[in-house]
């Protein structure tokens, strides 16, 4: 079968789109759910920060644990878990527990993203693998669009909600159970790998922590920003649907434009590109419906795009064979900016309002490209297609 084709991890796409049904969901539901409440800004921001400080000590321990029991037992315990501490959410309606449950949310899913990514990369050769990444991200925000319609179907307070976030979680494991698919071969090295990706690509490193930074602070408060637009009930929705329809556009694209050329300028690109688009979501105070659904959904294709880019340089620095290190240590510096971001941009809004969230953004994707053209200009020409690729072994569906 050809290398790159998606049929070679069909059963992973279709775990990744259940399963960020119920993400998705979870995403915009826990933020809008705590302003219903009445959480205050700074609250909401925690919540937010709370998730990525889980998904940090998630990545320590989730190659160690692939490594440990391979890649399907991992997701199948990963996805036990979340799926009960979704359930516990509605149970325990309290700044607190909603703290510590969102830090569990996020740790389960350091291990699930480590075990999808690193096997999509570990399948796909350095000439397909930005396609492939792209695809995948197509299925993670199709299933997100599709998660937060379920917002629609019950009241904001309604158990339900959480109840069918738990059940996408759950119905996630059945496709990786019933697969027959041969999995990548166990990782060697089971550890993070900082100091190797740092001394291979300053730019795929800066842009893991610059990412953590704009993207955390983006999808964690961003519910609550709309809803205090009072722009009329499903807005929160739809403005979500109309940026994750953004998100799941635009990744196999600009995956395709990143196998053809330089990765670092596309990431440079991008950056530009997201800018531009959150300099016009700062400047339009009080933008009408139609004006802010496009913004967000221009605003939800760029920011999302650059991940799988810097990803996939990040592997053909490395090499496939590290595919699930390399993962789990990108999404270790992308909490490492996540879990500042939510909770600084929060303590901001309360003293600045509401759209220094756009302002603070911007900032940061101009930081990204200053780093694209130091990164260039300190490593020089690029190389990253012409180094490693792998040839899997030919399994039913691989």
């Amino acid at each position: 079968m050809v290398l790159g084709d998606p049929l070679a991890v069909l059963p992973v796409l279709i775990a990744v789109f259940i399963m960020i049904m119920g993400n998705g969901l979870l995403n915009t539901l826990i933020p809008y759910r705590a302003t219903v409440e009445g959480f205050s800004p700074t609250t909401v921001g925690m919540i937010g920060s709370a998730y990525f400080i889980g998904m940090l000590a998630g990545t320590w321990t989730a190659a160690p644990i692939v490594r440990r029991v391979g890649h399907i037992r991992a997701f199948a315990a990963y996805s036990a878990v979340v799926s009960v501490a979704v359930l516990a959410f509605p149970l325990a309606i309290s700044p607190l527990p909603w703290v510590l449950l969102r830090a569990l949310v996020g740790f389960c899913f350091a291990g699930l993203y480590a075990v999808v990514e690193g096997w999509i990369s570990a399948k796909a050769g350095a000439s397909h693998r930005g396609r492939m990444l792209g695809i995948y991200n197509i299925a993670n925000f199709t299933g997100s669009m599709a998660g937060q319609q379920t917002l629609r179907l019950f009241e904001a307070k309604s158990f339900a909600l959480f109840s069918a976030a738990a059940s996408f979680l759950t119905l996630a494991l059945v496709p990786m159970a019933m697969t027959r698919a041969e999995p990548p071969p166990i990782p060697a090295k089971g550890k993070l790998v900082i100091r190797e990706l740092f001394r291979a690509s300053l730019i795929s490193f800066a842009t893991a922590i610059l990412l953590g930074l704009a993207n955390g602070t983006f999808w964690s408060i961003i519910p609550a920003y709309v809803q205090r637009l009072n722009l009329g009930p499903g807005t929160v929705a739809s403005f979500m649907t109309a940026a994750i329809l953004g998100s799941a556009l635009i990744p196999w694209p600009i995956g395709r434009l990143s196998d053809k050329f330089d990765r670092r300028l596309v990431i440079g690109g991008l950056s530009a590109a997201i800018m531009i688009t959150e300099i016009a979501l700062w400047y339009f105070a009080k933008p009408s419906p139609a004006l802010l659904y496009t913004l967000g959904f221009f605003a939800g294709a760029f920011i999302t795009a650059i991940y799988p880019v810097a990803v996939s340089l990040s592997v053909d620095r490395l090499g496939p064979d590290k595919a699930v290190p390399v993962s789990s240590t990108t999404l270790f510096l992308y909490c490492i900016g996540a879990i500042i971001g939510p909770a600084f941009v929060a303590s901001l809004m309360t003293h600045y309002g509401d759209r220094i969230l756009f302002a603070h953004n911007a900032v940061i994707h101009l930081l990204m490209i200053g780093f694209v053209v130091w990164g260039v200009w300190r490593e020089g020409p690029a190389e990253n297609h012409v180094k490693m690729t792998v040839e899997p072994p030919e399994a039913p569906l691989n």
